[in-house]
């Protein structure tokens, strides 16, 4: 019998939006090519997995001990949470155990460890690294392969439709006025109502209107979890009468939705059907990740006259050799998580508002490395070397004008050729000390990027009066241009630097990148581009992806 709150509980959950940006990955490891600690026989190996929290290393889980084996596949998974917008320090250790499962302390039970992170994993799908012993030795030949796999949130959503036949006549003076719940059996033996379907009034042979559920409603994403399916006769005063009920799953109903499945109930017999299965996949962040798309990072740095004179120690562009100044902070941060996306590690290091060689004229978009056909950067440490290389060599001057280089970036963005898969997104860091002075050319850019992949981060760099910087990101509201054309997505994060000044750089980055996944996904699903190499999860219980 259905409850007040049963006939308010929302048939379909989760459908149509973008998957959670937070995931759970599974890392699955093996080694080869052991060091042989035994005297008189091979190593026994476990793998701890270690976690950085606040410069401390501590255990997050272990595999199981497999008996002599030098080349050793370990069957137990290791899970941790994903975070794109921070950088998860990972170290993986191999030990050789004696007699119990307690690690050792002496040198001879290490047999070699690597540092790595998580979103380098992640990016690379399958990271195979050579072991180290202490003080950087090679560990021999020996090498740790570790595979990544998303536990994703939300596979994306069935249609499925249902149909009965010759059930019981409950009524005196007519037909059963049927109706279908279907309810997903938990882990803890407990119900949850997935979907109640429409009154049929009059009819023993109903055909129920097809209906979306999302697999982590109607499943938890598990083919074979049990579902229990319920057919009543509508009682307008609540007290529907039981005519039978039937269980299967998710598996079952994709192998019969062809033919006919006949269950049996009290006293007579249910003839049902799936008319149709669709399965539609909403893709996540990790998916497009782990298919293989890179991320381009580029970084525009504002040389306005505003900042001050950089050998004056009070300019925001001044290099004390003992602290980085708020540029190079706000740009480290950001950069370093960002680097773990893009394979061949170099970066786009533009600048704008300054006067440049040879003829010291204004530029609003050049290479601070002065090279116009390649203004790429090796690494994270390139980039900081090429900004305090190009400060003695130009002049502050100004305006504040962004538009040129989101413009530049969007062009990049865009291609010769329409887009045609997930290979590729940009994400473009923007440094400056003030509000934009091209304000109506900035917000016509930004709409017009909105539909390139790509993503802009503004970090307001000193202590000027941002509040005019508001209304670039679309938080609080919907962005336009200045003839109203909204954008087609949010794509733009502003923060000031100096709500960071106290806390840690990676608060800064956490905050500017938090939303980088999910207009990740909001482009590509907008296109309906999916995944270069779609992850197919190799779990015997979870779902693949069925045509439609």
């Amino acid at each position: 019998m259905m409850s007040d709150s049963q006939e308010a509980t929302s048939p379909v959950a989760g459908i149509g939006g973008p998957a959670a940006c937070v995931s759970k990955v599974e890392l699955r490891v093996s080694c080869k090519s052991l060091l042989d600690r035994d005297t008189l026989n091979k190593s026994d190996p476990c793998v701890m997995l270690m976690v950085q929290n606040q410069g401390q290393w501590t255990e997050l889980d272990r595999t199981e001990v497999i008996k002599s084996n030098l080349n050793p596949v370990f069957a137990k998974v290791l899970m941790l949470d994903y975070y794109f917008e921070e950088v998860q320090k990972l170290r993986f250790e191999v030990y050789d155990i004696h007699g119990t499962h307690s690690i050792g302390t002496r040198d001879d039970d290490f047999l070699g460890g690597v540092e790595c992170t998580l979103g380098q994993i992640v990016a690379q799908k399958k990271m195979v690294k050579p072991l180290l012993l202490k003080y950087g030795k090679y560990a021999g030949k020996s090498t740790i392969t570790i595979h990544a796999e998303e536990i994703s949130g939300n596979n994306g959503y069935v249609k499925l439709s249902f149909c009965a036949k010759k059930l019981d006549d409950k009524d005196l003076f007519s037909k059963s006025d049927p109706f279908l719940e279907i309810y997903r059996i938990n882990d803890d033996g407990t119900e949850q109502l997935v979907h109640r379907t429409e009154v049929i009034k009059n009819n023993l042979n109903p055909v129920w209107e097809p209906f979306k559920v999302s697999l982590i409603s109607l499943c938890s994403c598990d083919d074979e979890r049990k579902l229990k399916c319920l057919v009543w006769d509508y009682d307008s005063r609540g007290k529907h009468d039981f005519i039978g009920e039937f269980y299967t799953n998710f598996k079952e109903m994709q192998k019969i939705s062809l033919g006919n499945k006949v269950s049996s109930v009290r006293h007579s017999v249910i003839h049902w059907r799936l008319i149709s299965v669709i399965l539609h996949r909403v893709y996540s962040f990790l998916d497009y990740i782990m298919g293989g798309c890179q991320i381009h990072f580029t970084v525009a740095i504002d040389f306005t006259a505003s900042n001050g004179d950089p050998r004056n120690s009070c300019s925001l562009h001044y290099i004390n050799p003992y602290q980085p100044n708020e540029y190079l902070k706000a740009l480290i941060a950001v950069g370093e998580i960002c680097q773990d996306y893009d394979s061949d590690k170099r970066f786009s290091a533009l600048g704008f508002g300054a006067r440049i060689p040879p003829n010291y004229e204004v530029s609003h978009d050049f290479a601070i490395n002065f090279n116009p056909e390649d203004d790429e950067c090796e690494e994270i440490q390139g980039v900081v070397e090429a900004y305090q290389n190009c400060l003695p060599k130009i002049q502050l001057y100004g305006p504040t004008n962004v538009a040129p280089i989101i413009n530049r970036i969007a062009k990049l963005a865009a291609g010769k050729e329409p887009i045609k898969d997930a290979s590729l997104y940009h994400i473009l860091l923007i440094l400056t000390d003030g509000v934009v002075t091209d304000m109506a050319d900035t917000r016509e850019a930004i709409v017009r990027a909105s539909y390139q992949p790509m993503s802009i981060i503004i970090v307001g760099v000193g202590n000027a009066d941002f509040t005019d910087m508001q209304i670039l990101d679309g938080d609080d509201g919907v962005l336009r241009s200045p003839k109203g054309e909204p954008v087609l997505r949010d794509i733009v994060q502003f923060v000031p630097f100096r709500d960071f000044k106290t806390a840690s750089p990676a608060a800064l980055a956490k905050c500017v990148l938090a939303e980088v996944p999910k207009q990740v996904v909001e482009y590509f699903s907008h296109k309906a581009i999916p995944p270069i190499n779609p992850v197919l999860n190799s779990n015997p219980n979870s779902i693949a992806n069925t045509p439609e």
